[in-house]
């Protein structure tokens, strides 16, 4: 393609959704990696593909169905595992598999043909809605303001459940709630990076992030700001070369981590 990048309103929406999916992805993506759960998130991003086959069959917005069902399989993981004492590895195979199937099953079971399935799959910039925009904004601003207003309880529970518990009694209903936050973030940078690479989106920046500091706070801003500088260089590299825009994302995303290890390795044996 030509031309001034800027003069096309996709390109626009998606660089505003590249700013709201990495504040969004950088606060959840911070916690699941502090407390070891990027299985778990893995679990929910493909059992919300239940959700989009059944919003698919039913006529309404995929996105809602996977929310919903992003948010009903994170819940069931916690409850599987802690009330009925299934180890929580294998309560999220449980989900995950039965999210696909149901979504293969409905999506199959649709009548015509569902053009928009590969987006959902793989993310697309041209398809990233006003709506899309509008999502991840209230999202973003949902998520500034819950960490800000229980900063320390999240961080306990991040990295010290036993000693969250002394610091509040109500650690359960705080896991719950970010739990459920963390799957509505998954759900709606699906059209960023798709149900296949989305994971990476959460996991990557906060990594990248944790190569220089491990306080807490400092690991979210990292991972906002190298999860934006991804995400907008995936986005403008895919729209110039033709390519997949979600696998340019995380193609860019891992090249950076690459970069920025490398450039901390390199500084530390100076220093020597």
């Amino acid at each position: 393609m030509e031309g001034n990048i800027f003069q096309y309103e996709f390109v626009i929406k998606g660089l505003l959704g590249a700013i709201f999916a990495s504040i969004t992805a950088g606060l959840a993506g911070t916690y699941i990696v502090s407390r070891r759960m990027v299985f778990l998130s893995g679990g929910i991003t493909h059992a919300s593909f239940g959700g989009i086959g059944i919003g698919y069959f039913f006529g309404f917005n995929p996105v809602v169905g996977a929310a919903i069902f992003g948010i009903l399989s994170a819940l069931g993981v916690e409850y599987l595992s802690v009330k009925q004492k299934i180890r929580e590895d294998s309560a999220i195979g449980i989900l995950w598999a039965f999210g696909m199937a149901v979504g293969i099953i409905f999506i199959y079971l649709t009548p015509g043909y569902s053009p928009n399935l590969m987006s959902y799959l793989f993310g697309s910039i041209l398809t990233v809605t006003n709506a899309d925009i509008i999502a991840l904004g209230i999202m973003s601003l949902v998520l500034i303001f819950y960490f800000s207003a229980f900063y320390r309880t999240i961080l306990y529970i991040s990295f010290d459940e036993s000693f969250a518990r002394t610091y509040s009694s109500y650690v359960d209903v705080f896991k719950y709630i970010t739990t459920a936050l963390v799957a509505l973030t998954i759900v709606l940078n699906i059209r960023m990076a798709g149900v296949v690479l989305v994971l990476s989106l959460l996991t990557i920046p906060p990594n990248i992030a944790l190569i220089f500091t491990r306080v807490y706070s400092k690991v979210i801003f990292g991972s906002i700001l190298s999860g934006f500088i991804g995400t907008a260089a995936g986005y403008i590299i895919s729209y110039f070369a033709e390519i997949p825009v979600g696998a340019t994302i995380i193609f860019t995303l891992v090249v950076i981590w690459v970069i920025a290890k490398a450039t901390y390795v390199i500084v530390r044996a100076l220093r020597k």
